[in-house]
């Protein structure tokens, strides 16, 4: 454990209490509980990585050593289909609540733009997965990166959640709090991290504490772990920094072949999907400057990953310890595909790693974290919004199964209460709810064919997508429509928009009765100066 035991000593004690004050409240106010003890019914874990890409998996053919989440999917279902919403906010805000996330009120990020489908925060006409939980009968609980509401009344307690340790906006310092962040333990906010404190380490010591304080109380429970893990800064721990010291001098050339031929072998990937070529702004490796350093930034990214694959190792653990992993469903998603922001700390001169640097890992990498796919985090594109997608539940879902049918962060909900068998409110809080977009993948959990989507829709900063069928129209803002048979080309390689004009001008239509429907507005307008 890196946290200092006084600090963990008195981290306890104060998220305790913030729990216990938010019980006391719901009590007051007479949220309604449709069970009153377990039934049977699973515990559920839900496991959010940071701007993680599709291929960044030792179980999606990556190199990096995932032993943990590997054995949850030889022994689950992964999903080679799975889609979020490009970026960190619209998806977390999809996740919790089934719902595009403009419906819910985070169309982009944390800012609110003056327009309801923008207004940065979880809106009063949706519900959480902790509320339609803790009304079902479950302890919920979360631990890590909130991002769906900077200001009270919009953090997680005010959300659903039972009990809370985390960040409560965007990506910090994994060593300490960077000005501006936010950390709460419940509602209170706090500075002092503690001595020896590394963000994804304490994400899995609170956690670890949950489970241990909230299995066997009756109930089952519901835990959103969202960790911060490997969003940038590139901050890692020594002694993971030099397991890969010397695995990435071979360059990201080399990598994407070694990537894309493992998802071609584990049958994650078709072969007649050509890899895509290289990013044109990324250099070949062999002309690439500052070998070293570009070799040490893929080295500390892939140790992120390692220390939370390390985190996820440690949760299964406690769960067999207390003999509840064979009833607990665990499902794990990243919320966007491989991120290829700069930042102003990139200096080749400074090697990245310690809490005193700031950088990331740059695009020739993200290319390489989303390998077979193009484009990244932001776009929609398959490299922005593909995602890996395991769920893990023992002797209730075939070990080692691929699955090829696609499912969207919007079905997470659903499936959470099917499962759980608590039904979706019509109104909450007084308040007429949206209905849901998403549809339960349990059908597919049980190895059979469910009905699936008519369509699915994105729209992300003006970068717009329809996918109906195999048939996929998407558009990298301001660019024109461009249209993918994703059956024999999802690398999206070879437009036939020309060769199908009728086809995309349904699709069109399609997209614009959605946009209408969820509260897009278009990207130039919301965000020209007033």
């Amino acid at each position: 454990m890196r946290s200092s035991i006084l600090y963990m000593n008195r981290r306890e004690a104060l998220q305790r209490l913030a729990a216990g004050a938010a019980g006391l409240a719901l009590a007051e106010i007479g949220i309604h509980r449709t069970w009153a003890h377990n039934n049977g019914r699973p515990n559920i874990i839900l496991i959010l990585a940071d701007d993680m890409g599709f291929s960044d998996l030792g179980c999606y053919g990556s190199e990096i050593a995932t032993p943990n989440l590997d054995r949850l999917a030889a022994k689950g279902i992964r999903f080679t289909q799975f889609y979020n919403c490009a970026r960190c906010c619209p998806t977390r805000a999809s996740l919790l609540t089934g719902l595009y996330p403009h419906q819910a009120g985070v169309g982009h990020m944390v800012q609110d733009r003056g327009h309801p489908a923008y207004q940065g925060y979880l809106n009063d006409r949706c519900v959480t997965l902790a509320e339609a939980l803790r009304r079902g009968g479950y302890h919920t609980l979360m631990s890590g990166k909130w991002h769906v509401g900077d200001q009270r009344p919009h953090w997680p307690l005010d959300r659903g959640f039972d009990d809370y340790f985390g960040l409560i906006n965007g990506g910090s310092n994994y060593f300490k709090l960077d000005e501006g962040r936010i950390f709460a333990i419940g509602n209170t906010s706090i500075t002092d991290l503690g001595d020896g404190f590394y963000m994804t380490e304490a994400f899995t010591d609170s956690a670890v504490r949950q489970i241990r304080e909230y299995a066997g109380r009756g109930k089952p429970f519901f835990q959103y772990i969202a960790y911060t893990a490997p969003h940038w800064p590139l901050h890692a721990l020594p002694e993971d920094i030099q397991k890969y010291a010397d695995r990435y001098h071979a360059g990201w050339d080399a990598l994407r072949e070694e990537r894309h031929r493992r998802l071609i072998e584990m049958g994650l990937v078709d072969a007649k999907w050509p890899l895509t070529p290289r990013d044109p702004q990324a250099p070949a490796w062999n002309d690439a400057p500052h070998k070293e350093w570009e070799a040490r930034r893929m080295a500390v990214y892939a140790a992120q990953i390692d220390r939370m694959d390390q985190g996820v190792g440690r949760i299964v653990a406690t769960l067999r310890e207390l003999g509840i992993e064979n009833n607990t469903l665990i499902l794990f998603l990243s919320d966007n595909g491989g991120c290829a922001e700069g930042r102003p700390g990139n200096d080749p001169a400074i090697m990245p790693g310690p809490a005193e640097t700031f950088q990331s890992y740059g695009l020739p990498w993200a290319n390489t974290s989303n390998t077979p796919f193009r484009r990244y985090k932001h776009w929609v594109h398959e490299g922005g919004i593909a995602t890996p997608f395991i769920a893990y539940w023992p002797g209730q879902i075939e070990p080692n199964t691929i699955t090829h049918q696609p499912g969207h962060v919007i079905d997470i909900l659903p499936t959470c209460l099917d499962i759980a068998g608590v039904e979706y409110p019509p109104a909450f809080n007084g308040k007429r709810i949206q209905p849901l977009e998403g549809l339960s993948l349990r059908p597919v959990l049980e190895g059979k064919i469910r009905a699936g989507h008519k369509a699915l829709f994105w729209e992300h900063e003006g970068n717009r997508a329809v996918r109906q069928g195999k048939w996929k129209l998407v558009s990298k803002h301001p660019e024109e429509w461009e249209l993918y048979d994703l059956e024999e080309d999802r690398t999206e390689l070879n437009n036939l928009i020309a060769a199908h004009p009728a086809l995309a001008n349904d699709l069109i239509v399609l997209y614009h009765r959605w946009a209408e429907r969820a509260g897009v507005m278009d990207w130039e307008e919301l965000t020209k100066k007033k």
